[in-house]
C-alpha cells in the first residue's frame, strides 16, 4: 500500500512540512517519488518516520539522527557504532528522567502542602 505525504502525515502524526524538512536533512533517504515528483510512502517508510519522530521526542539532535542514517546506509558493518550512539543517548535520557522524577516529587509535595492548607481552612 502506498501513501501520499498528507496520508503519511496523518498516520505518523507529524506535519507534511516536518516530513519535507527531515527529508531535506537526509533522515528519509529512501522516499520514492512518482512520475510527477510527488513523494510516495510505503509502510516501511512510515515505520522509519515514526522511529525518527520518537528519537526527536527524546531530544535527540538531527545531527545525531543523521549520523545514524549515514551509518545505516553503509550497511551492517556499522551496527556497533549505531548501537553506541543509542546507548549514549539512553544514558542521557536516564539522567534526565532522574531529574524529572525529582522535580515531579517536588511538585507532588507542594500540592500536598496546598491541599492540607485548603483542608484546614475549611475546618
Amino acid at each position: 500500500m502506498e501513501f501520499s505525504i498528507k496520508e503519511a502525515s496523518k498516520r505518523v502524526g507529524i506535519s507534511a512540512h516536518t516530513i519535507r524538512y527531515y527529508e531535506s536533512e537526509g533522515l528519509f533517504p529512501f522516499i520514492r517519488r512518482d512520475k510527477h515528483g510527488n513523494r510516495v510512502f510505503e509502510q516501511k517508510d512510515l515505520d522509519w518516520m515514526y522511529l525518527m519522530t520518537c528519537f526527536r521526542t527524546t531530544g535527540m539532535k538531527i545531527s545525531e539522527l543523521k549520523k545514524i542514517v549515514d551509518l545505516a546506509l553503509q550497511g551492517d558493518s556499522t551496527i556497533d557504532e549505531r548501537k553506541k550512539i543509542l546507548e549514549e543517548h539512553k544514558l542521557e535520557l536516564q539522567r534526565r528522567q532522574m531529574e524529572l522524577d525529582k522535580a515531579f516529587e517536588a511538585v507532588n509535595h507542594k500540592i500536598g502542602i496546598y491541599s492540607s492548607k485548603i483542608q484546614n481552612q475549611k475546618l
